[in-house]
């Protein structure tokens, strides 16, 4: 089963239910779905992987989270069958990248 999100573009993002087992192995992503639909609707910054041009990592900072304020990091992948979530963790910085979207 898979779902589908909206992104700030309108552009439908992949997600599987494999990738939310993935990502609810870390502890501090467990119940992270509403977080990760508003990260990739409304994010603060879009960033393209330095490592992957097909990769593109939205971020949106969270106050209070279970390991403090941090920003969380979605990261997609788009490939032949379109974009889907390839992870999501939270993280304290930005990474370096070419900037595709910021909003803060």
């Amino acid at each position: 089963m898979e779902f589908l999100l909206e992104d700030y573009r309108g552009k439908m993002i992949r997600l599987t239910e494999e990738r939310i087992r993935h990502i609810e192995e870390h502890f501090e992503m467990n119940d992270f779905e509403a977080h990760v639909r508003e990260t990739l609707l409304v994010p603060q910054a879009v960033i393209r992987s330095n490592s992957d041009i097909e990769t593109s990592l939205y971020y949106r900072y969270y106050f209070g989270t279970r390991i403090g304020d941090k920003w969380l990091c979605i990261v997609v992948k788009d490939d032949e069958g379109g974009p889907f979530v390839l992870t999501a963790y939270f993280t304290n910085k930005i990474k370096k990248g070419e900037v595709l979207w910021i909003d803060m």
